[in-house]
């Protein structure tokens, strides 16, 4: 027999923005059941292996870095990246809306609620053949995505009604909606811990279920058609349920699910050394100061590949060649001063919020996070000598592809370039490199000019990159409100979305591609403008 649950509000999800609509909820002293695929001790989604970025504008500490951000500087290059196309009304709207709204209802009701974000403003995506952020706006929580998750878990819990008004089951999947004439009701599908079935019913339904990044199968039927026939071998950086069983269900109702070929992949990808889940994988913040090669072991060009400027650039030249995957050649000086992976797992002194450990880091290095990648992930390689690096790489990828003339042409005339001296610099990487250090977060974890090869450097390393599939852009389309929308053009009746099941706000509001820091910020934002809506309140002017 089936089991059943009832409640005003019923949240198909778990994660940030199922968390944030269900603390606002509560707020209106509205009964929330939340309903999640995982286990208990892993209740809050894929934030709590996040870095913890987030996008905003004109914060406090962007003014006391003498920073003169504005909302319309930002929007600015919002849309020079996103490339809205035709028809993308909704998404432009939810993009507007963030950025005009993302520090005062996201910043600071993050705030109120006991989260703090590091001094030092990150600046990423700045743009390489088109604006990106015009300034650094990627504002970090200290104590990364898992603090961040915690944060919001406790308040929810220890919220005032949560005794009264707050449900939570687990390891329930939800799988169709149910309806009564063109209202939706429910929910219904399978109690995983006992394999029977579940119906749970509310007055509003809100689908929280994140992406579809984790089914790689899945994100290869919807590979974006410019980019080629998707990577033979594409990481999972995404969550293991994130599969987007919710996007069928709701398009089974004649709900929008849009833009799903619009997703936001990693370039420089590697295995997890201790998976959690099959194909998984991390997502490296490459070092500037490596040489990003090809499968060939040609330097990518005639514009190298750098890490901060363009994420989708680099995956779309990966995915312009043959084999698409990469290497990037460095030495252990660069990987002590600049090697770093996103997530919160691999940041130990700022997931720990260790103000030293976190200072040892940026003068020292994270020699800890390099030497277990070095010892334990199956992508690295050592070597004395370019002769050997080779070798040993095509022994890993189990080819010849790699040839030896390609990497000594590529890493000789990189370290030609810095033998000449800083005024004779004429390469574009060092040229990047140069401007980065001109801002103060990049000069403390950046080395001026390294060569490749250098007696004082260290061992050679090679890292074999792959794709990491982590967001889908796209998703269920829904109004300023968070309802979904019909494909009669109207509003389901009891339907809402919220966070990256929604592509963050309207079906995709980074359209086809981000600024970075917008995803955290999405799921906040769309979850508690949701929650007012039902309230029969607006939170957007």
């Amino acid at each position: 027999m089936a089991s059943t649950y009832s409640s005003d509000i019923v949240i198909v999800g778990g994660g940030i923005a199922g968390i944030t609509a269900a603390i606002e909820l509560l707020n209106f002293d509205k009964k929330v059941l939340i309903v999640d695929r995982d286990t208990k001790e892993n209740f809050g989604g894929l934030a709590k292996e996040s870095f913890g970025g987030m996008f905003f504008v004109d914060t406090p500490q962007q003014r006391r870095a003498g920073i003169k951000d504005s909302p319309e500087l930002a929007f600015k290059d919002w849309c020079s990246v996103a490339q809205f196309g035709e028809g993308d009304e909704l998404p432009r709207a939810w993009a507007r809306a963030y950025v005009y709204n993302c520090t005062s209802h996201v910043y600071e009701w993050l705030k109120s609620k006991g989260v703090s974000f590091f001094p030092v403003v990150h600046w990423v995506e700045r743009g390489l053949f088109k604006p990106g952020n015009s300034f650094p706006r990627f504002h970090m929580v200290w104590g990364t995505g898992s603090e961040l998750t915690n944060v919001l878990i406790k308040r929810l819990l220890n919220h005032p009604k949560a005794l009264t008004n707050l449900e939570i089951v687990y390891q329930h999947k939800g799988e169709e909606l149910l309806t009564e004439g063109k209202r939706v009701i429910g929910i219904k599908g399978i109690d995983e811990s006992t394999n029977k079935e579940f119906e749970a019913k509310g007055e509003q339904i809100i689908v929280a279920t994140g992406g579809m990044g984790g089914n790689i199968e899945r994100v290869k039927r919807n590979w974006y058609k410019p980019w080629g026939e998707p990577p033979e071998t594409i990481l999972n950086g995404a969550h293991k349920y994130a599969l987007g069983d919710m996007h069928d269900a709701v398009q089974n109702k004649d709900g929008i699910v849009t833009h799903l070929d619009k997703n936001w992949p990693y370039a420089a990808g590697v295995h997890h050394p201790r998976p959690q889940r099959e194909g998984h994988g991390l997502s490296l913040v490459p070092p500037k100061s490596a040489l990003w090669l090809d499968y060939t072991g040609n330097r990518f060009g005639p514009m190298p590949l750098i890490t901060a400027y363009d994420t989708r650039y680099c995956v779309e030249q990966i995915c312009n060649q043959k084999k698409k995957y990469s290497w990037q050649i460095l030495n252990m000086k660069i990987a002590y001063k600049e090697f770093a992976i996103s997530g919160s797992e691999s940041n130990k002194a700022m997931r720990k919020k260790s103000w030293l450990g976190f200072i040892k880091t940026i003068l020292f290095g994270n020699k800890e996070l390099v030497h277990d990648m070095l010892d334990n992930c199956k992508d690295f390689v050592v070597a004395d000598t370019i002769e050997e690096l080779v070798d040993k790489m095509n022994v890993l990828a189990g080819t010849s592809d790699v040839k030896l003339e390609h990497v000594q042409n590529s890493v000789s005339t990189y370290d030609a370039h810095i033998n000449r001296g800083k005024k004779y610099f004429n390469d574009e990487q060092l040229r990047r490199i140069s401007h980065a250090r001109q801002y103060r977060g990049d000069k403390v974890r950046t080395l001026k000019s390294q060569k490749i090869v250098d007696p004082k450097a260290g061992k050679l390393i090679a890292i074999r990159e792959f794709i990491l599939s982590r967001k889908t852009l796209g998703g269920i389309q829904t109004n300023l409100d968070g309802k979904v929308m019909g494909t009669d053009g109207q509003p389901m009746s009891g339907l809402y979305a919220v966070g990256e099941v929604a592509g963050f706000g309207g079906g995709g509001m980074h359209g086809l591609g981000t600024l970075e820091g917008t995803f955290l910020g999405g799921c906040v934002l769309t979850g508690r403008v949701a929650a007012y809506s039902i309230a029969g309140k607006k939170l957007l002017e």
